[in-house]
């Protein structure tokens, strides 16, 4: 009997993403943003149910406890989310994650705190959120990739590691990260990447960003975003950056608290509308996440087992955290019109069977959508869950995907408050205006300028230090500088500013 024909090999289909969209919001958990969207929208969903409660102490025989609630509303103070204090909120009292010190941990800082770690907002709270669950993607086992505050994470998200910081290192910022990131890897294979900022762009934290090859990447996300996507000129990563000060004319868009997440939720409108409306939408991903929890309960117990260590860095003292375990969960939508409508991901299918979906997700998936030939950044994205399974079910693009977005009403009855005092994430902006602008040089000035300014001061100090410093790049571009430095700026009492490797 003659043998059965042997197929040819279909080559496997080319995927339809040609640019990829990425926001990353600040300090906000699953639970706390969409945790309460299983009962309302999709029962899929890793979600609460009301049932979910923390102790008042961990150490007690039968304590009080508080449950999660839905009435979530303008958050401040700010809750804690140190490193000490996540651990505190992972661990309780023993020695496995049990998502049980939430309560315990927020009443060490206030009494007030305590319920508001335990409110969840209502979907038609975050109507834009909403909107985006029902028609495309949430991922409900996305972790943030360490256990601790915001700029360890937002270095996670763009080059898989935090070079061994778990808190905010003066003498690393005013050097800059040095580690490669996903943006030189697209470099290196000739793509394109922008950054779109309205306050400070912080990819400046790494220190290859600052280089002069990259200077025309940055771009004023509001002259610049709309009139890019409109014609159709977006880059292969396209990265959003939030506004992360509080003014009035002008208020902070990034979720952080004490900002309005009405105003996130405007923010992310804005932007989705603007790619609905561009020539590159049938050809685009876009991805939201948030940097990391801020203190707010979730109920997914966080991975701690076989997490690997990005590169062979430790924490500092006292704790010498090996980074072998993940942060808390943290909300993740991701919109396409290749996504099909209600998509619920839980888990990652890969590379390893314990590979989770965390920050370190975004480049490892990018290199692997772009198909990039160059190496994994860390060993953290090489272990990392790839999303591109995301946009590989439907066969064409959707035209049913909505055109707008609910409207947003706000949830905070009070105006801005510009006299504040700044967050720590904006001193650490501050901190880095000050190196780009040179004025990190006068001995304690910019410890001085932190602890002295308030939100409207450091708004404008910032802003005029990024324009000024990406003036002078360009400048020093014009004069024939060579591209792989980096310019060095004096202080603003002076417009001297040199050029250094």
């Amino acid at each position: 009997m003659g043998g059965s024909k042997t197929r040819p090999s279909v080559p496997p289909p080319q995927q339809p993403i040609k640019t990829i969209v990425v926001l990353v919001m600040e300090n906000r958990s699953f639970d706390h943003m969409l945790g309460w969207m299983k009962k309302a929208i999709n029962p899929l969903i890793n979600g609460v149910t009301g049932e979910e409660c923390n102790p008042v102490s961990t150490n007690q025989t039968n304590p009080d406890s508080i449950c999660f609630s839905d009435d979530a509303e303008f958050v401040d103070p700010d809750p804690e989310h140190t490193f000490e204090a996540v651990a505190q909120q992972v661990f309780g009292s023993g020695s496995i994650p049990s998502m049980t010190g939430f309560v315990e941990q927020a009443l060490s800082v206030s009494p007030n705190l305590s319920e508001t770690v335990m409110k969840g907002f209502r979907p038609e709270s975050v109507p834009v959120y909403a909107a985006l669950v029902r028609e495309f993607a949430v991922f409900d086992r996305w972790f943030s990739a360490i256990p601790g505050p915001t700029q360890p994470n937002r270095l996670f998200v763009y080059s898989a590691t935090s070079h061994g910081s778990t808190s905010h290192i003066k003498n690393k910022l005013a050097f800059g990260y040095p580690q490669k990131t996903i943006f030189d890897s697209l470099h290196e294979n000739g793509m394109n990447f922008g950054i779109y900022f309205q306050s400070m762009p912080t990819t400046f934290f790494y220190r290859n960003l600052r280089k002069l090859k990259y200077i025309f990447k940055f771009h004023l996300f509001d002259s610049k975003f709309k009139k890019d996507a409109l014609k159709g000129k977006l880059p292969s990563l396209t990265v959003i950056e939030p506004r992360y000060f509080d003014i009035l004319e002008m208020p902070a868009n990034d979720d952080h608290p004490s900002h309005d997440v009405a105003n996130g939720q405007k923010l992310v409108k804005e932007v989705y509308e603007t790619l609905r409306a561009s020539p590159q939408w049938n050809e685009t991903l876009f991805v939201i996440t948030y940097d990391e929890h801020g203190g707010f309960y979730d109920h997914v117990k966080t991975p701690y087992n076989d997490v690997p260590n990005p590169d062979g860095n430790t924490g500092p003292a006292p704790y010498f955290f090996k980074f072998d375990r993940l942060g808390v969960r943290v909300p993740t939508i991701m919109v396409s019109p290749w996504i099909k409508k209600g998509t619920v991901i839980s888990a990652s299918k890969g590379p390893t069977p314990n590979s989770e979906f965390e920050h370190s997700s975004i480049p490892a998936t990018i290199k692997k959508m772009f198909n990039l030939s160059s190496n994994f950044l860390t060993y953290r994205d090489a272990w990392a869950g790839t999303f591109e399974q995301v946009v590989g079910e439907l066969t064409s693009p959707r035209t049913d995907c909505p055109e707008t977005l609910p409207d947003v009403t706000p949830l905070r009855t009070t105006e801005a408050k510009e006299d504040s005092k700044l967050s720590e994430f904006q001193s650490e902006i501050v901190q880095l205006a000050a190196v780009l602008n040179g004025d990190h040089f006068l001995s304690s000035f910019p410890d001085e300028m932190s602890s002295k300014m308030d939100v409207k001061e450091a708004h404008e100090y910032v802003e005029g230090a990024v324009a000024r410093f990406i003036r002078a790049s360009k400048e020093a571009i014009m004069l024939g500088a060579d591209e792989s430095t980096i310019v060095d700026m004096r202080s603003s009492l002076t417009t001297r500013s040199s050029i250094h490797n």
